[in-house]
């Protein structure tokens, strides 16, 4: 590992969803700066056409092409569309990285939940990077390409907690999903990696607070986050490392160390110092997350009362 190459992007043509904005569009910059082609895929046509011009001022080289497409990445056959016109310009041949980046979260109380909205929670947080992984992948396997595709899921991949019914499983999934792939595109020659990073100051987050629940918004408000440039670099950095595991901060590592199981070690240095920090820490932060959510019963029962979800 010490003496392994590490990943260049320069030249490289990187496929992004989720790139108009968060760390999606973080990433293309970072990419940009870092000499890659880029192309961003999202749903929105004018944000996307605001992002390719900050993609723009990134630029290294007159050679880069920087494209950006309109598509829905949440099902195969739009993943597939997406991917096409992205190689158009490269003769057909797909992208060599994929970062995957498109997803959404609105937390709410599990009871307040409907069949469609769990199915739109997983169509947000998993469907919209497997389906792409999936298209991605069958290109890459036809073409030989032994390139990258790059999941980003979440620190509540690792955990989870009150509001997050409809987000965390999602995340929970593309690890399984990730830790699958890594072992089997073993035989292609693609490598993959899973990015878990927590708190992301963008207009996402600003959304999601707005309907999140007190309790949540209450266990959240010593959580520091991070900017998206930021966190784009650390992903940038595990990608050009060949970590799988990539978090971003120290609660990420401990979390990541103490959960990892058989997955990839990123370093057998430090990851027993951070697993022995998660099994003394862990269990003390969650019995203080659950004393919280205990005394916001009676807040709670008022709550559902006033929305008809519990008899007076």
């Amino acid at each position: 590992m010490l003496f392994s190459r590490k990943w260049d992007p320069k030249g490289k043509h990187c496929f992004l969803t989720g790139g108009s904005s968060g760390a999606g569009l973080a990433l293309a910059i970072a990419l940009a700066k870092a000499g890659a082609h880029v192309s961003i895929v999202a749903r929105n046509q004018e944000r996307l056409q605001r992002a390719l011009e900050e993609v723009e001022k990134a630029r290294k080289s007159p050679e880069q092409v920087f494209r950006c497409y309109s598509f829905p990445v949440n099902t195969e056959d739009g993943s597939a569309a997406a991917i096409k016109a992205a190689s158009e310009p490269y003769g057909g041949r797909c992208p060599d990285a994929f970062f995957l980046c498109a997803g959404a979260s609105r937390p709410g109380f599990f009871v307040e939940q409907s069949e469609d909205s769990i199915k739109r929670g997983m169509e947000q947080t998993y469907y919209a990077q497997a389906f792409t992984a999936l298209a991605a992948t069958k290109a890459m396997v036809k073409q030989g390409i032994k390139g990258k595709v790059v999941f980003c899921s979440s620190i509540l991949g690792y955990f989870s907690m009150v509001g997050y019914s409809t987000y965390s499983p999602g995340k929970f999934a593309l690890r399984g999903l990730a830790e699958t792939l890594q072992s089997e595109f073993m035989l292609y020659g693609i490598e993959v990696h899973l990015a878990m990073p927590g708190t992301m100051y963008t207009k996402g987050y600003e959304e999601e607070n707005v309907g999140k629940p007190k309790i949540t918004l209450k266990l959240e408000e010593t959580d520091d986050g991070a900017r998206p440039e930021h966190v784009a670099d650390v992903i940038l950095k595990g990608v050009r490392n060949g970590k799988f595991h990539i978090t971003v901060d120290f609660i990420g590592h401990v979390f990541r160390a103490s959960s990892a199981g058989a997955s990839v070690r990123n370093s057998y240095a430090f990851d027993w110092i951070y697993g022995l920090i998660g099994y003394v820490a862990l269990p003390v932060w969650r019995k203080s997350v659950d004393t919280t959510v205990t005394k916001h019963r009676a807040e709670h029962e008022e709550y559902l009362r006033e929305r008809g979800l519990l008899s007076s």
